[in-house]
């Protein structure tokens, strides 16, 4: 399988502070929900954020866009996909999908991450050990 369509999923149940009074996800949660998939989809990668930081790399989010197509409800089981979106370079980039209990598609997600160096504080390349890893 191309490591360009192998996807991750995750599944929790939304919780109640994750809710407003009408019992629907803030629209902020969103992002914490991608950043899970998004955490999972590195770790079945082989990488870990805290690993990463260690070996002189920062991960920032530089851009984050949502789409809300149907309304996420307190105790709902959801799943998050993710997937790369295309080869990394200076930046990563992931795409998102939540779905319901029952398919239903409730949010789409994009977000673009660069690779900064922390001594430098500067953009740089991937980590070639990430690159060879995805077999890229």
């Amino acid at each position: 399988m191309s490591i360009l369509t192998q996807s991750t999923e995750i599944e929790f149940r939304i919780r109640y502070g994750e809710t407003d009074q009408m019992g629907v996800v803030y629209h902020g949660n969103y992002a914490q929900y991608f950043e899970m998939g998004r955490t999972e989809w590195l770790r079945e990668m082989g990488f870990s954020y805290s690993q990463m930081e260690k070996d002189g790399i920062m991960l920032p989010v530089i851009s984050l866009s949502i789409n809300y197509k149907k309304s996420a409800r307190y105790d709902d089981c959801v799943k998050v996909i993710t997937k790369l979106a295309k080869t990394p370079s200076v930046k990563i980039e992931f795409d998102y999908e939540m779905r319901n209990e029952n398919d239903e598609l409730l949010a789409t997600g994009n977000s673009v991450l660069a690779f900064i160096d922390i001594h430098k504080n500067r953009p740089t390349r991937c980590p070639d050990y990430i690159l060879d890893k995805l077999h890229i």
